[in-house]
Formats: structure tokens, sequence, C-alpha cells
């Protein structure tokens, strides 16, 4: 793994020249350097239930909407936790807590601000739709992403395909025209689901 970010962001840029019509990046963990930051807030919002949560659920799980990871830690854990509220509460402790301190992933936001007018762009996140605009707010990017697709968006979140297809629909490009940028098994999987190629910045 290269740790410079300039070295990084070269590699990315070799990568994707010239092949593709659409960028498609997934946000926590790929665009915000901001994974240690989600993770603080499901252990303290799962605490609230008695819940001693391992954060490692999280990498785990990456790119799954907040309500099917409550099932998994209900499952896990033999919780009861109602879904629907303790995505709210999670995203709730977020928002208030943990949101203004997240950083850019640098070659990634780099890329992005680098193709600026010259492919399409879009944002394709399990989180849920005001998390993300406001993650992307504190990251200065959110005027150059053309579409977002987030949570309960589609009929299927990652690892199915719809998020990445609603998204290439949505641009007007067709799916084998798209790159999607991930850090997690689960988008890659949506993105092979949706036939388009693929790229882990965490693995760069």
């Amino acid at each position: 793994m290269i740790e410079n970010t300039i070295d990084k962001l070269a590699v990315l840029t070799q990568k994707t020249e010239g092949k593709y019509k659409a960028f498609l990046y997934d946000c926590d963990g790929t665009l915000a350097n901001n994974m240690f930051l989600h993770k603080a807030a499901y252990v303290k919002a799962a605490s609230k239930y008695g819940i001693d949560l391992n954060p490692d659920i999280v990498d785990e799980l990456a790119g799954w909407p907040t309500v099917k990871v409550a099932e998994e830690i209900n499952r896990r854990y033999a919780a009861n936790l109602d879904p629907k509220v303790f995505g709210k509460e999670k995203s709730t402790v977020f928002v208030n807590e943990f949101i203004e301190k997240t950083e850019p992933m640098p070659f990634v936001v780099d890329h992005l601000l680098a193709h600026v007018g010259k492919v399409r762009i879009a944002v394709v996140s399990g989180g849920s739709r005001s998390t993300v605009q406001k993650t992307l707010t504190v990251l200065g990017i959110l005027p150059y992403i053309e579409v977002l697709v987030c949570a309960g968006e589609t009929p299927k979140g990652k690892p199915y395909a719809d998020p990445f297809l609603k998204a290439a629909e949505l641009l007007g490009v067709e799916p084998e025209a798209c790159v999607v940028f991930e850090d997690g098994v689960p988008g890659v999987q949506a993105a092979e689901a949706a036939g388009m190629d693929w790229i882990r910045v965490d693995e760069i």
C-alpha cells in the first residue's frame, strides 16, 4: 500500500484516465476519512441499550444502510432494537457529536475535483441523504456532485446493484461506462452486480 498521497492520486488517475464516462464514489471511508467517527457513533448509540458493541462490525458491513446494520446487531447480540429508531439515533449522535471532525481522504477528493466537468460524478452511499449531504458539505465538495443516491432510495441497498444502477440511470450513462470507488466488500459486490468496474481506494 502506497503511503504518499501524491503517489496514490497518480495511481488512481492512471487507473481511470480516459476509460470512463462516470465516476461513482462511495462517501464514508472513500471520500471521507471518517469511519472511526461512524464507529464511535454506533458504539455510543448501542450503549444506550446496554449493548457493548464491537466496532469491527462497522468495517465488516461497510456500505450497508444503518437500519440493516441494526438488524445484524439484533441478530448477533440477541437484541431487540427497532432498526429505524436506532438508525435515527445513530445518525443524530454522529451529526451532533462527530460530523464536524470529518476529514477528507485527500487523494480521492483530489481525484474527484480534478475530473469535475470532464466526467459525470455521483456519490452512492448507504448513509441517509441528510447525513451524506452534511458530510460532503464539511468536505467542501457537495456542489460538484451531480447525482446523490442514499439509503432507502432504491428497493435494495448495497451489496445489491440497485443504488449504482440508479445513479447511472440518473446520470444518463451506461453501467459499463461507470467506475465505482469503494472501501468495502458490500460496495464492491454491488458494483460487480451492476456490471461496473471498481477500485478499492483503501487498497492503493
